[in-house]
């Protein structure tokens, strides 16, 4: 089981670039970044909300865009594993983000790591032009057009939210097939996302998650598939790491704070201490 970190990469904290290289040093495998174009205003004063009610952080609002991070973070860097966590596939054209995919994979080596998501800030998505109600729609069919393209020197893709005549497209991605699609969620239905479009799952850790894992498993055997777990949100807790580790869990990352050196190396001893707790280091 390997490790790494989530991050807001936000224009007043430590610079993607810069975390990349402390990330690496320090041993770890991947740095995810978080997507949002924006946070539209609340009516009449409000205070912004995230997805359970709770006020929502500004960083929210002041993220740098995760694919001009990873690739910032990606030539910084040797080694290390760069992408998104997650990209709001349904807030981007697909031939646009099909380039922008392949692009950032080919300049670092093939170290690009496509995390996705459907979103959850609904207004965010209007503005997008994107109905709420249809978003896992949405995100399938652009999965699956971007993956002919990834795949195919013609591509051609027709559904109800995307849909080409023959096109080229180039580069293609440095990694065979394609990046690795990791799928975020923990809804009653992401499984079969995982399944159709995907190559690992991509939770949050929390209450029930870990118990969800060998349906995943079996059901990925029954298919042929090889299918792995990501944690994102994972504690700095070693009893939490041993259990992931004995779940199957492939990677745990925790998230670093949208700070400072000195807060995001404190949170980063925190998280290495329980790792080598959990070693016997």
């Amino acid at each position: 089981m390997d490790s790494g970190f989530g991050y807001f990469a936000t224009d007043d904290a430590v610079r993607p670039d810069a975390l990349a290289r402390l990330v690496e040093q320090r041993g770890h495998t991947a740095l995810l970044f978080t997507e949002h174009t924006h946070i539209p205003v609340p009516p009449g004063g409000q205070t912004p909300k995230d997805e359970w009610g709770g006020e929502l952080p500004r960083r929210y609002w002041h993220t740098y865009d995760p694919f001009v991070a990873s690739m910032a973070a990606g030539a910084a860097t040797t080694r290390l594993r760069v992408g998104t966590g997650i990209c709001l596939v349904p807030e981007h054209e697909p031939l646009g983000l099909a380039k922008t995919v392949a692009s950032v994979d080919n300049l670092t080596g093939g170290r690009f790591e496509f995390g996705v998501g459907a979103g959850w800030n609904r207004e965010e998505l209007r503005h997008h032009g994107v109905d709420p109600a249809r978003r896992f729609a949405v995100m399938r069919e652009r999965v699956r057009a971007m993956q002919e393209i990834w795949t195919r020197d013609e591509a051609e893709f027709h559904g109800d939210f995307a849909s080409f005549d023959p096109v080229w497209s180039w580069p293609k991605p440095a990694q065979k097939p394609y990046p690795p699609i990791l799928v975020g969620g923990v809804g009653p239905r992401v499984f079969d996302r995982v399944l159709a479009y995907g190559d690992a799952w991509l939770p949050n850790y929390g209450p029930g998650i870990l118990e969800r894992v060998p349906e995943l498993f079996r059901r990925a055997e029954e298919e042929g598939r090889d299918i792995g777990v990501v944690m994102l949100s994972a504690p700095a807790d070693p009893g939490a790491l041993e259990q992931c580790e004995k779940a199957g869990v492939a990677r745990v990352m925790a998230w670093l704070p949208s700070a400072g050196y000195d807060r995001i190396q404190r949170a980063m001893d925190a998280f290495e201490n329980a790792l080598a707790d959990l070693r016997g280091e």
